[in-house]
């Protein structure tokens, strides 16, 4: 394609985008006059041309009117305005999701024989066009390995019942581009949109109560039934039609490498109510689910299958198959295939019925299947017996992507992992060993006490707990768990749960403990030739800069037990490690904990190669900037190529889910450019490049990050001030009554800041538009190297050009810059008691984002802050309008309620207004937390 056309389409294309923006707004005008006359249209686009105009000309006497303007509201109308924008910002979010459906389609259909950049064909046609050969291609495929995990982190505002109307208004949306619609039918259309968005208008955005951990177990498995079902072994086939393409000689089958997992139900890390029985109950749900697709796939077979034995001559043995299925199965007269001509639509009946029974557990073996692999084998017999009467295209287009569905998704649908803090299992095992007589207070022991003791109990085949014993609640909600997953992997298979998860790992003993309460349910166990079974791996999570400084060591430590290496048999010797980039950021800001957490990538690696371990690196990225949040192939690429062997996992949560999964077409791409991303870390680490520089650039780093820490420690645990500060300038109290998440935003009832959970933490920054812990002390940072220095510029200039590092902490930076806005911040200072305080800090702040914002630009060589991203620095651009009036709402919304709470007057509506600028500037800002 030539520029001319590139450009020509781009254009084409952003005028839709504008198109669909219009629509959208044209009819939310209709509906906000519908609902509350042209005064309320009139205000709103008041307020919007304003907020545009001092945007621009930020003049003193337009700043004092549009606050007087907003400030003159009556409650009523305010409450009308806050949605309008925040309904707005919904619109055009789905226009924004559609478009990027509408450009991929767009370069497919324009592009000719081009491929795609990102795409698994731009790949895998690199591969090919390198030379590399199918025997290095197949071991690269064999040894790739990503797990996404969904959690229940509640940084998704929209509920459930609103998702669905954007899911309707997208679908209504995308039609809009049809060229054969008339206009009888178009005006139809632009009814039906009138429609949704009056529903949506009246459809309440705020939950009246908190969402339970089955609401939320519910919520993710949405995404599976809408779209991930679907789209998944989509990807797979793709890969598979590449590779055959590029590589015909060879033949393919791409083993299992991606799949989805799920926290929601098993994290129960200070949340207690996931309970044992709540996991047994998600597990449940998961395989409900599974099954249902499974039978409503199966029933749409029989439209297809509709072979005769009078045209065609089907195998022996799917003959064979039925007549066992009819002497096994006693179905009722309406409910047998009655055409005797049609064997696959009397195969199909019975593997539904077999389908149905399969969660039975009343009912016998041979009338159900008892594991995918009896469910896979039928299918097969379905797929060699088309293709023994030549029906190839339909056994590829039905067969065997149910086949793969199969091979994804088990009859468990996503792998659940069990997550608890460590003091938990520290205070159960306590009790435990103190009332067998074992050990009198064993959280008194030391660390390597510990450890000799935990060795000793998993050598020894007899138990440490009785069932004639009383435990406390706790403790037996400890061992409760351990005996669920046991249940629970002998009737939904091994891979409904493999990890255990310990959250502020401290010590090979946090491990330990783990293993020797996995051994009282039968987890762990030595055979009667001294071998090791362990069907649950303890899986630590180190979480705060120490914590990351301390791993390597506690992993050499965990590597030299017997006992513990002996669980490693049934991994194959790999050992699943979580990183977390929340509390890491929390505690040491965004450049250290960036740095900190590449070099504990690194030094674990080489801790388990001294002792033959594999590693798969899990990574709790959160959504947003100052938890990690990035693109998800943009995640993949930015560790260091030889820490991925083992494979993958990284967190999905919050608006991450809808932003991603909602739309098939968006979570294709998503998926795709995953795969890419993962075949390009496997070939990179096969043949790796070493620039001489990196060395000297890692010293640099390194004395970066620690002048940035104790720039960010100095305001975050040093100023006596900074909490008044935070809590007085952002809505962080109020964010608590938002009702989005079953867990407490605190840890402990404690107002202590090391309690303060990462989410809320980010969440408040966003809100009063900072984004603090996604940028500050970065400019110290680097200006420490800098010094004014051209010599010293010209080094980072050359960092961030041949630096994958480097370059993405810097572009995240740049996004993190882009999105805050500290003349609005500056609005929330109005709320802090003290005026000093206020002045005092904020000026810092300031100058540190001044002094950031100016060293980027020079590394960077741009004019202006994502210079390098123009499509999302003009849609900041022009975002940025419509969200102040929801910003400056909210300021006085929080001055009135907390001026009433002091009075001891609780306002359930102003509280109400608060929580809708809340949706909105989220909305708006596209990152919660």
């Amino acid at each position: 394609m030539s520029d001319s056309v590139s450009l020509n389409s781009k254009h084409t294309s952003n005028n839709l985008l504008r198109r669909d923006v219009r629509f959208l707004g044209h009819i939310l005008g209709e509906v906000l006059v519908h609902q509350g006359g042209n005064e309320l249209l009139t205000i709103v686009e008041n307020i919007r041309e304003m907020s545009k105009t001092l945007r621009a000309q930020n003049s003193s006497d337009l700043y004092n009117e549009f606050k007087e303007t907003i400030n003159s509201l009556a409650p009523e109308k305010r409450h009308q305005v806050i949605r309008a924008f925040a309904i707005y910002f919904q619109l055009i979010n789905i226009a924004e999701q559609n478009h990027r459906i509408r450009r991929k389609r767009d370069y497919e259909r324009s592009a000719g024989e081009d491929v795609q950049p990102g795409s698994i064909e731009d790949i895998v046609r690199g591969l090919k066009q390198q030379s590399i050969p199918s025997e290095e291609v197949q071991e690269m495929i064999q040894g790739i390995s990503l797990e996404l995990v969904m959690t229940a982190h509640p940084t998704e505002a929209s509920r459930r019942a609103v998702l669905d109307i954007h899911q309707r208004i997208a679908n209504d949306v995308m039609e809009l581009d049809n060229p054969s619609l008339t206009f009888r039918e178009r005006e139809q259309l632009r009814k039906k949109l009138l429609g949704e968005v009056i529903t949506l208008w009246q459809t309440d955005e705020l939950r009246d109560r908190k969402p339970t951990v089955i609401d939320e177990v519910n919520n993710g498995l949405y995404f599976f039934d809408e779209t991930l079902f679907d789209v998944l072994p989509e990807v797979y086939q793709e890969l598979e039609r590449c590779l055959h393409k590029y590589y015909p000689e060879e033949s393919w089958h791409v083993p299992t490498f991606m799949k989805f997992g799920s926290w929601i139900g098993g994290d129960r890390d200070g949340n207690p109510s996931v309970t044992s029985k709540v996991t047994w109950e998600a597990l449940t749900m998961h395989r409900k689910l599974a099954l249902q697709k499974y039978g409503e796939l199966l029933n749409d077979f029989m439209t297809h299958l509709s072979f005769s034995k009078n045209i065609v001559d089907v195998t022996q043995e799917l003959l064979d198959s039925i007549q066992s299925d009819k002497a096994n199965l006693d179905l009722r007269s309406n409910e047998v295939w009655r055409n005797e001509k049609e064997p696959y639509r009397i195969k199909i009946v019975y593997m539904i019925e077999k389908i149905q029974n399969a969660d039975n557990p009343t009912i016998s073996e041979k009338q159900k299947y008892n594991n995918p692999d009896e469910f896979i084998a039928d299918l097969k017999l379905i797929d060699q017996s088309l293709r023994n009467h030549y029906a190839d295209f339909i056994a590829d287009e039905y067969v065997t992507k149910l086949i793969r569905q199969v091979e994804l998704f088990g009859f468990h649908l996503a792998t659940l992992d069990v997550r608890q803090h460590s003091k938990e299992h520290e205070s159960a095992m306590t009790e435990i060993l103190a009332k067998m007589s074992i050990c009198e207070n064993y959280a008194a022991l030391q660390e390597e006490e510990k450890i000799k003791l935990l060795a000793e109990l998993l050598n020894e085949p007899r138990p440490i707990t009785s069932p004639y014993m009383d435990y406390t609640e706790s403790t037996m909600e400890c061992l409760n768990v351990y005996r669920v997953v046991e249940q629970a992997q002998q009737e939904f298979g091994r891979n409904c749960v493999s990890s255990y998860l310990i959250s502020m790992t401290q010590g090979a003993s946090d491990l330990l403990e783990v293993l020797v309460f996995g051994k009282e349910a039968g987890l762990y166990r030595q055979e009667a030739d001294g071998s090791v079974v362990c069907t649950l791996q303890s899986v630590p999570l180190f979480e705060t800069i120490d914590d990351l400084h301390a791993a390597p060591d506690i992993m050499r430590t965990l590597y030299q037990i017997p006992a513990y290496r002996n669980s490693l048999l049934s991994t194959n010797h790999l050992q699943e490690i979580m990183l977390g980039y929340s509390d890491s950021n929390k505690d040491g800001g965004v450049i250290t904990a960036n740095w900190e957490l590449r070099v504990a990538l690194r030094d674990i690696t080489a801790a388990a190669k001294e002792f033959g371990v594999k590693l798969k690196f899990f990574h709790g990225r959160g959504g947003a900037l100052g938890r990690g949040g990035m693109p998800l192939n943009r995640s993949i690429l930015a560790q260091p190529a030889d820490t991925i062997g083992g494979g993958i996992k990284i967190t999905e949560q919050g608006e991450v889910l809808s932003s991603r999964y909602s739309m098939k077409g968006i979570a294709y791409r998503s998926l795709e450019q995953a795969t890419s991303a993962l075949i390009t870390a496997a070939l990179s680490a096969r043949n790796p490049k070493t620039d001489e520089s990196e060395a000297h650039w890692e010293a640099i780093m390194k004395d970066i990050s620690e002048k940035a820490q104790i720039k960010y420690q100095d305001l975050i645990f040093r100023d006596p001030d900074f909490l008044t500060f935070f809590k007085e300038s952002t809505p962080l109290p109020e964010i608590g009554e938002l009702n989005i998440g079953s867990r407490p935003s605190k840890r402990k009832n404690s107002d202590r800041f090391e309690d303060l959970r990462a989410i809320p933490w980010v969440f408040a920054w966003t809100q009063s538009r900072y984004l603090l812990p996604a940028w500050y002390a970065s400019g110290t940072g680097l200006y420490s190297f800098y010094q004014g220095k051209e010599e010293n510029l010209k080094v980072l200039q050359d960092m961030y050009q041949n630096w994958s590092f480097f370059r993405s902490l810097i572009d995240n930076l740049q996004m993190a810059l882009a999105k805050a806005d500290l003349q609005i911040a500056k609005e929330y200072g109005s709320m802090i008691k003290d005026p000093v305080i206020a002045e005092r800090i904020f000026k810092e702040i300031s100058e540190e984002y001044v002094r950031t914002s100016e060293l980027i630009l020079s590394i960077t060589g741009q004019q202006e802050i994502l210079d390098n991203v123009p499509v999302i620095q003009e849609s900041i651009r022009l975002r940025n309008p419509y969200v102040d009036p929801l910003s400056y709402m909210q300021v006085q919304l929080l001055s009135e309620l907390r001026s009433e709470k002091e009075q001891s007057d609780d306002d359930a509506l102003l509280l109400r207004e608060v929580l809708l600028t809340i949706n909105g500037i989220a909305a708006g800002l596209r990152n919660t937390g």
